[in-house]
């Protein structure tokens, strides 16, 4: 994107006159294009935030008696998170303690 130096709004390209050129919707400014002009910027990802904690969530969480759908172990670690609206029950999300196997229980 090109800015008009004279009042600061963009420049749309223009073919009024048969040739390419910048031209300024606002006031009378025009810049031809006598070359390709073309410019490429590589943006940094975000890295991703875990709302729901991460692993400093299962740092201090209690463990309770909860059979892993994965290794069929009997304890479980777990923490309760109100992911849902304030009318809604809260969300128990465990961790198995033999396997580390994830799920939650709404």
């Amino acid at each position: 994107m090109l800015f008009c130096p004279t009042c600061a709004n963009m420049l749309v390209i223009s073919t009024e006159t048969g040739y390419n050129k910048w031209a300024c919707n606002t006031c009378a400014y025009e810049f031809p294009i006598s070359k390709q002009m073309t410019s490429r910027t590589h943006l940094k990802r975000k890295e991703v935030d875990d709302v729901l904690g991460g692993e400093d969530m299962w740092k201090h969480a209690d463990s309770t008696a909860a059979s892993c759908p994965k290794c069929d172990h009997d304890r479980a670690y777990f923490y309760q998170l109100q992911i849902r609206s304030a009318d809604e029950p809260m969300t128990t999300f465990y961790r198995c303690a033999a396997c580390g196997n994830q799920w939650r229980e709404n």
